[in-house]
């Protein structure tokens, strides 16, 4: 099988330790900030000159958490329920031929670091902390905006969203600039879609903190939050 080289050019420093409660998909929580670090040999200020004036950029994705050697032409995609197998093709699935993920951010500023060189502040990123950027393209909404466009099964928004009941003396223990994005996070149901027991407690790992709990019906009710040891 031919392959081609590819070189890992930054990295993105985000909230999510793990993979449970990542947004499905880019955009649906603009709360949620994240940076995007270059590796040493990209960390020159020319490589970025001219980016400050577009809003939006495409970053170019490994899933670095599901690589495999081998793979499968159709996928079980979580909206479906993971019942129903689409072509791979038809997904946006992490297990493919090659692990490439696509996500539009909004580019909110470029910091100059004096150790790190330019760094990307993004807003909406669907991404766990530490993964491996690809490339970088500018988004251009003449070209990359397609409102007529059909969703096929994905349906045409990101689903219905819950309502979150936080207690006070809960959301007390989350950093006031973190709130807003937790409460996005949850009114989205991070859940697996097969998962609907409301007998469950689940547990999420967000902004150095454990977040635990239950939904039923359409209500998200959180029961805890700890700092993770």
């Amino acid at each position: 099988m031919e392959t081609v080289p590819m070189k890992i050019i930054a990295r993105i420093h985000s909230d999510f330790p793990s993979k449970f409660g990542i947004p499905r998909q880019s955009g649906l929580v603009e709360a949620l900030k994240a940076r995007v670090v270059f590796e040493p040999d990209f960390r020159s200020p020319e490589a970025v000159r001219g980016l400050e004036g577009f809003s939006h950029i495409w970053l170019i994705w490994q899933f670095s958490q599901a690589v495999r050697e081998s793979w499968s032409p159709t996928v079980r995609p979580p909206r479906l329920g993971g019942n129903v197998r689409m072509g791979v093709f038809a997904t946006r699935s992490p297990f493919r031929p090659n692990p490439i993920g696509l996500s539009c951010v909004r580019l909110e500023r470029i910091e100059q670091h004096p150790q790190w060189g330019p760094v990307l502040w993004v807003a909406g990123a669907d991404l766990m902390d530490g993964t491996p950027i690809l490339d970088i393209k500018p988004y251009l909404p003449y070209a990359d905006c397609r409102p007529e466009a059909s969703c096929g099964f994905a349906g045409p928004d990101g689903g219905e969203l819950l309502e979150v009941e936080l207690p006070e003396r809960l959301r007390a223990l989350v950093p006031e600039e973190k709130r807003e994005a937790l409460l996005g996070i949850l009114a989205r149901d991070p859940r697996p879609s097969y998962q609907q027991d409301p007998g469950r407690v689940y547990g999420m790992d967000f902004a150095g903190l454990n977040i635990r709990f239950s939904v039923e019906g359409q209500v998200l009710r959180v029961c805890g939050v700890r700092p993770i040891p």
